[in-house]
């Protein structure tokens, strides 16, 4: 958490002591820092309802260096959100309405026009534990899981905006840093063994998982009209070792509408397949599924940059 915390505080003295300087050509410093929240309350409401207040933060930054035949690019996104319900005599946990921390860094070395040799490195996990329901186990936490990603290939960058990067040598690590979690085998990982008399563990489940294989990312991030950033990203993996036809997918997309310097709305869609993740239905089956997020808000919003297009 506290090389987390250090990168964000870098992003933000970096991208602030910047926004007033377009003359330096080597870094493109952005963030967007945003705080959307809602509260409704219901009174004699015959449609009903239930009394709630929800607030949601996110950060997303980049800083970007390119010179002579050196491009670095860097990513932070952060989010973290909740709902809590004001009911008299009634549940009144907190929920989450989204949680993550993703961090990516692509080191490259130009071998021709656009084109570069470069060496990627990501991670995401989230801040706090999850729940499907409340009156249930957690079903992950902090590092349960956490996914590290370390590839080597071919960038290559058709402008400032969009971007292509394949790999053909990438190594995925998945952490499940929960012993409940992973003796029950959850991301991927290997599960516990049971006494089939007892019940009791005789081999503890693993709490890491190493995958390698190929992999394929897009990233595209602009202004698409006066007013409406668009940034997007899609990621493809396939694990060489274990049935590379199932490939994990990660797609991305922020739409930030801007009002003033200061009031925005934001709109955030998420879709994750992951074939070693098992979720369980309304009907009780469980197996692979695709997971789809979809997030709104509106609130402030402050956009900090060193450079003007």
């Amino acid at each position: 958490m506290k090389i987390i915390q250090l990168l964000f505080a870098s992003l933000f003295i970096v991208s602030f002591n910047g926004v007033s300087q377009d003359t330096d050509t080597s870094w493109r410093l952005k963030s967007i820092y945003g705080a959307n929240g809602t509260q409704s309350s219901f009174v004699n409401w015959n449609a009903g309802g239930r009394n709630n207040i929800a607030v949601l933060g996110y950060i997303v930054a980049s800083a970007n260096y390119k010179k002579k035949s050196i491009k670095w690019d860097n990513d932070l996104g952060i989010a973290l959100g909740g709902i809590q319900y004001l009911d008299k005599n009634k549940s009144q946990d907190l929920q989450k309405t989204d949680d993550r921390i993703e961090l990516a860094s692509n080191f490259g070395y130009k071998i021709k026009k656009n084109y570069y040799a470069s060496l990627l490195a990501s991670f995401r996990t989230q801040f706090m534990d999850g729940f499907t329901d409340l009156s249930q186990p957690r079903t992950s936490k902090f590092m349960a899981p956490g996914y590290i990603n370390i590839a080597l290939g071919i960038d290559y960058s058709a402008n400032n905006h969009l971007s292509f990067f394949l790999s053909p040598a990438s190594v995925k690590m998945t952490f499940v840093q929960d012993e409940t979690l992973a003796n029950n085998g959850a991301f991927g990982v290997e599960p516990a063994t049971y006494d089939a008399t007892t019940g009791d563990v005789i081999t503890a489940g693993k709490m890491f998982r190493g995958e390698f294989g190929a992999y394929f990312r897009m990233k595209y991030a602009k202004e698409i009209v006066k007013n409406i950033e668009m940034k997007t990203k899609l990621e493809f993996f396939s694990n060489y070792l274990d049935r590379p036809e199932n490939i994990d997918v990660n797609a991305e997309v922020l739409f930030t509408f801007k009002v003033n310097s200061w009031f925005s709305a934001s709109l955030n869609w998420n879709l994750l397949y992951d074939h070693d993740i098992k979720i369980t239905d309304n009907d009780g089956n469980t197996g692979p599924r695709t997971q789809f997020k979809s997030v709104l808000g509106l609130g402030i919003s402050y956009t900090m940059k060193n450079f003007k297009k």
